[in-house]
């Protein structure tokens, strides 16, 4: 729940993204079959029952946005497919503990003035909200470019949408996470690009540690090896 890592996404960078993605192989493994009931539902089975994700979080959100992003999962090998699907996870599961937190906890206005293309609108707040509590004015607006929302204006979209909400995280997911697991630079890379700025090179260690252990955790869900370079 922290303010994620200051990425400005352009509008060539989503057009190379997707172009990208048109270009990609898909593995044998789809991620609906990865994916099962079982592995979401017990992953937010261990969220509390009073939490605000209950109700809200579900595998029918998750694969009705996963449609919007085919890019997700493919591009790789079988293995590559497994450990997107365990990274993705990982993060999800840190971020809102087990599905429990659809709002960051320590909330702020995140507004970075600087970046006059995506200006902040006063009376709102950008904090962190969703699978991967999208941070900022300048991930919002094209966030809410890309997938269809008033980004700016109307940031609360992302808690009151499952779909949206799933939507954003795989929008953050593409745009600046998918090709790193895809070429082989580790589940660290993972870390580095979502909030790197605040955990990696000690800066919060038990986050980074939280971070790995999930994702090993369901590497072995899904047969597969973590592979190297952990830890950022």
């Amino acid at each position: 729940m922290m303010p994620r890592k200051p990425v400005v996404a352009t509008l060539a960078a989503v057009a190379c993204m997707w172009c990208a993605m048109a270009m990609a192989q898909s593995s044998d493994v789809s991620v609906e079959n990865l994916v099962t009931d079982n592995f979401f539902n017990r992953i937010i089975d261990q969220a509390s029952s009073s939490c605000e994700g209950k109700g809200f979080y579900s595998r029918s959100a998750f694969l009705d946005a996963l449609n919007f992003y085919p890019g997700f999962g493919t591009g790789g090998s079988s293995d590559d497919t497994k450990r997107e699907v365990a990274a993705f996870f990982a993060h999800v599961t840190h971020e809102t503990g087990h599905f429990c937190y659809i709002n960051e906890i320590a909330k702020a206005t995140y507004c970075d003035a600087n970046v006059t293309e995506w200006a902040c609108n006063p009376s709102k707040q950008y904090y962190g909200r969703g699978p991967i509590q999208i941070t900022w004015n300048f991930n919002y607006g094209p966030a809410g470019q890309s997938i269809g929302f008033d980004g700016l204006n109307a940031p609360e979209t992302v808690a009151n949408d499952p779909i949206i909400a799933f939507r954003t995280a795989f929008w953050y997911w593409m745009t600046n996470v998918h090709s790193l697991i895809n070429s082989g630079q580790g589940f660290g890379s993972t870390i580095q690009a979502i909030n790197g700025r605040i955990e990696c090179n000690g800066g919060n260690t038990p986050a980074v540690n939280s971070r790995v252990r999930y994702y090993t955790q369901y590497c072995d869900q899904l047969g597969v090896s973590p592979g190297d370079d952990l830890t950022c």
